[in-house]
């Protein structure tokens, strides 16, 4: 009886150590109650709506039938009249939800690029279900960060932190609307940080585990704290839904752009002019380093500022002003941030030796290609920017000539015709385009109101696109 009786009170015992267990470990967890409750009149719903012209008769060129799905999976919604095709065309209303937050009481919100792109229409939903209509202050594809503007004032106004203090491992939550579900709550942890995705060498992104959704784009990413440290931008999926990997844009570089956006409209960014590659372990022998480091330049851009200082092919960039490059990936980002006009320090290795030199860094490029409200093209008829492409392009499409489209005009000729970035344009009207400043004279001289053939390459494929200047 008595052992029993022991039998019975160790059993107790255990029992209660393990409630005690497992007391101690919900307690362990965040609690993002207060966090919602402060921030959620912050975060607001936003909805785009824009009108696409299809080519064809009430109907796309098939017969006047529908442009079929496999058709449109490729070639978007312009896919090249055949011939005798055209009429007056049809329009279609497209819409699309994000997210977006408050960070001024006068009415500044801050959203992705992505969700207001080619926007005819921005609306605005806060929290008290008011819906404002929205203008685009400006936006910058390379950072996926737009700002819009409503005419609102005492708005609740969410708290920024500093991104650059995250550490891997720590909690974080996202408020959204994904698929149109608003005001959802998702959490879980940092779990990398400075991440560098394809096509995205401006953003040192901060990589979660937090579940991220169609909608939730340009939603808040929060510290413990209630503080803003991401703008949710992406996610990595083989599904289309997420897989456990999403990406915040550093709110430090978001509000640096939204700075720059509400200054100028546009960003600037610092340019070296020189192509770049990583460093093999097998390189970093042949150069005398003792770890592979850096950024390689292969090539310059002989009127860059980089050749126009005494940079060479084969130099390796191991430092931007005292800054540690330690991966190539790591320089077009450290040379971005400085304004153009500035002067920066770059250690170099050359030929073995470590030497310094003092480069005056140009205007990138492309950054005046940003998007800004419709009505302001950098060449005002096509509304396209484009830049002139290597001469290993030109072998690898067994061209002459062609510029690249880098960013197009919402609501332009070439976003009528359906050009993207990317494409590669070698001709138009007949006539073949080596140059920008020969497309512009060509764009210039060609009539209104008539069908104009242009030949692009668009992955590697030659294909023609009719455009109907103004």
């Amino acid at each position: 009886m008595k052992r029993l009786v022991l039998s019975s009170t160790l059993w107790l015992c255990l029992v209660a150590l393990l409630m005690m267990g497992q007391t101690a470990h919900a307690q362990s967890l965040p609690d993002f109650t207060e966090l919602v409750e402060d921030a959620a009149p912050g975060v607001v719903n936003i909805s785009t709506s824009r009108t696409i012209q299809r080519g064809g008769p009430a109907g796309h060129g098939f017969g006047g039938q529908e442009l079929p799905e496999i058709f449109r999976h490729f070639f978007g919604d312009s896919f090249p009249m055949p011939p005798g095709g055209g009429g007056q065309g049809r329009s279609q209303e497209r819409q699309s939800l994000g997210s977006g937050f408050v960070i001024s009481a006068d009415g500044y919100v801050l959203t992705n690029a992505h969700v207001v792109q080619d926007a005819d229409e921005i609306l605005v939903r806060l929290n008290d279900r008011r819906e404002l209509t929205a203008e685009l202050i400006g936006s910058d594809t390379q950072t996926d960060v737009a700002l819009l503007k409503i005419d609102a004032n005492n708005l609740p106004v969410l708290n920024l932190g500093d991104s650059d203090e995250l550490r891997v491992g720590e909690w974080v939550a996202a408020i959204g609307s994904p698929f149109g579900f608003d005001y959802s709550v998702t959490a879980g942890i940092v779990s990398a940080i400075n991440r560098t995705l394809p096509r995205d060498a401006y953003v040192p992104f901060i990589q979660t585990d937090v579940a991220i959704n169609p909608g939730n784009s340009g939603g808040p990413l929060f510290n413990l704290q209630g503080e803003v440290v991401g703008i949710n931008s992406q996610i990595f999926t083989r599904s289309g839904g997420f897989m456990g990997l999403s990406f915040a844009i550093p709110i430090n570089v978001a509000m640096d752009v939204a700075d720059q956006l509400r200054e100028d409209g546009q960003v600037s960014r610092g340019w070296l002019g020189v192509m770049i590659q990583p460093v093999s372990r097998d390189l970093a022998e042949s150069f005398g380093m003792d770890e592979a480091i850096g950024a390689l330049i292969a090539d310059l851009d002989p009127e860059g500022p980089a050749a126009q200082s005494g940079l060479q092919a084969g130099d390796v960039v191991i430092e931007v002003n005292g800054e540690e490059v330690d991966r190539s990936s790591t320089l077009p980002r450290l040379i971005g941030r400085v304004a153009p006009g500035r002067e920066i320090e770059l250690t170099l290795m050359r030929d073995g030796e470590q030497i310094t030199e003092t480069v005056e860094l140009g205007n990138w490029p492309d950054s005046e290609a940003a998007q800004r409200p419709s009505g302001s093209n950098d060449q005002a008829r096509l509304g396209v920017s484009v830049a002139e492409i290597d001469e290993e392009t030109r072998e690898r499409l067994n061209i002459s000539g062609g510029v690249e489209v880098r960013q197009i005009e919402a609501n332009s000729v070439a976003a009528q015709a359906g050009l993207r970035p990317g494409d590669v344009l070698v001709s138009i009207d007949h006539r073949s385009v080596s140059s920008a400043d020969e497309l512009l004279r060509i764009v210039e001289e060609l009539p209104s109101d008539r069908a104009i053939p242009l030949r692009l390459y668009r992955d590697g494929r030659s294909l023609f696109v009719a455009l109907r200047l103004e």
